[in-house]
């Protein structure tokens, strides 16, 4: 989580740093938004889809004429739904919900244009009432629209993916309207000076007809240079991508991502396959093989299933080693022999540390309850005895009497009574 908010913080400093000042370049700009939080389901046992209000804050500072840089700051009241398999305790009630992410916007054409497109890409850390930290990488799309006096309306939507356990994956949409804090200065009056018939930059084309007097170029574009329309040092003529600024080495465009996971190739080690920064590109593991990743994974060495949280189903195994725990009417012990079946149970719980159990006592219905109660608690406990006696830690077994108020037969018959008088074995992960 540090190394997400300093990462944060680094890349904002360095690209206002680096940024030109250029007249094309978009001057530092406040905004104001609006928007919802669309939170959806993650995984098999999440029935969460929400939407969500929020407000912010937003600062636009030009890098190029191509590429802004853009701060956010989000605020929202929400329960922050976490993911249950993470054990952070379930919100009761609205907190509040602070958002702050940087990102790059990658404009398809310049701001003079009335409407521009723009991709954008970037990370940022939410915190739920300062008690949780959540890191995120917003990738998303976006549309410019061009208003008085240098302002903007931008509408937006980014995807939200999880860089942190505790992060859960959202969409953001929003509208915000930007203004410049410091306006364009008038241009200046231009007193025409005396027509002068010269080449001073010896280009071979001279007077009126020269653009750009002081610099060489050529006739075709008015005795001005080869345009470099996205100033990525690849003239047009040369380059691919003429308003996306880009490289040398692949002709004046970005760099590739081919499988758009907001990471490019040169630094993917997946360049194939979408993933996540912080597995270089490369989808989250799945040790195991059994469709969960070792993230969400709470066994990632041994398949499991999804309702187990990536553990093994291991219940139908413990009822058929503990069928035979029956009880004499009134009786607490177990023959020897009973009692070896719970070898196989012990052997289990040594293959899955992360394995205990709840044992539970039952009675059949001859008896006051207050007896009863007694029998069924002794009953358990003459079970997870044997087990920590087979070297089983003491805080993995749990022991609860029920009496009679859980039958599984009828009380009425002698069968019935007997199948009544046992123990139960549930397997907690």
């Amino acid at each position: 989580m540090k190394k997400a908010i300093l990462l944060l913080f680094v890349s904002t400093f360095f690209m206002l740093g680096n940024a030109q000042d250029t007249v094309s370049t978009k001057v530092p700009s406040i905004g104001f938004k609006l928007g919802m939080l669309d939170f959806k389901k993650t995984n098999a046992t999440d029935n969460l889809t929400k939407m969500v209000p929020y407000a912010g804050l937003q600062f636009f500072k030009g890098i190029n004429p191509n590429m802004d840089l853009m701060l956010n700051l989000d605020i929202a009241s929400l329960k922050y739904p976490y993911y249950v398999s993470k054990r952070v305790p379930e919100s009761k009630s609205s907190q509040y919900y602070f958002a702050i992410d940087a990102n790059v916007n990658f404009k398809l054409s310049t701001d003079d244009k009335k409407v521009v497109p723009y991709l954008t890409a970037g990370v940022g850390v939410g915190t739920d009432h300062g008690s949780y930290y959540t890191a995120y990488a917003p990738v998303g799309a976006g549309l410019q629209f061009k208003a008085n006096q240098g302002s903007f309306i931008n509408i937006a939507s980014s995807y939200r993916a999880e860089l942190s356990p505790l992060t859960k994956m959202h969409f953001a949409h929003s509208v915000s309207y930007t203004y410049p804090l410091k306006l364009r200065d008038k241009k200046p009056v231009m007193i025409p000076a005396a027509p002068v018939v010269a080449d001073a930059d010896d280009d071979g084309v001279s007077g009126d007809a020269d653009d750009c007097p002081n610099k060489a170029g050529l006739a075709k574009y008015h005795g001005c240079p080869i345009p470099d329309s996205d100033d990525d040092g690849v003239n047009d003529e040369n380059d691919q991508c003429p308003n996306v600024a880009g490289t040398v080495k692949y002709h004046g465009c970005p760099v590739p991502d081919k499988d758009k996971d907001g990471i490019d190739d040169e630094a993917d080690k997946c360049p194939n396959q979408k993933g996540v920064d912080r597995y270089q590109g490369c989808p989250i593991p799945d040790s195991d093989n059994d469709g969960i990743n070792d993230e969400e994974d709470q066994c990632p060495n041994l398949a499991g299933i999804i309702g187990n949280h990536g553990c093994a189903n291991l219940q139908p195994m413990i009822d058929r080693f503990s069928s035979n725990l029956k009880f004499a009417s009134g009786k607490t012990l177990l023959t020897k022999q009973l009692l070896a079946g719970l070898d196989s149970i012990v052997v289990v719980m040594n293959a899955y540390p992360n394995m205990s159990l709840a044992i539970g006592g039952h009675t059949d219905n001859t008896g006051t309850l207050k007896i009863n109660q007694k029998l069924s608690e002794q009953r358990a406990l003459t079970v997870s005895t044997y087990l920590i006696k087979k070297g089983i830690a003491i805080k993995r077994v749990t022991t609860l009497g029920y009496a009679d108020k859980r039958p599984i037969a009828d009380n009425k018959t002698l069968e019935g009574r007997a199948k009544n008088r046992r123990t139960d074995i549930i397997v907690l992960y």
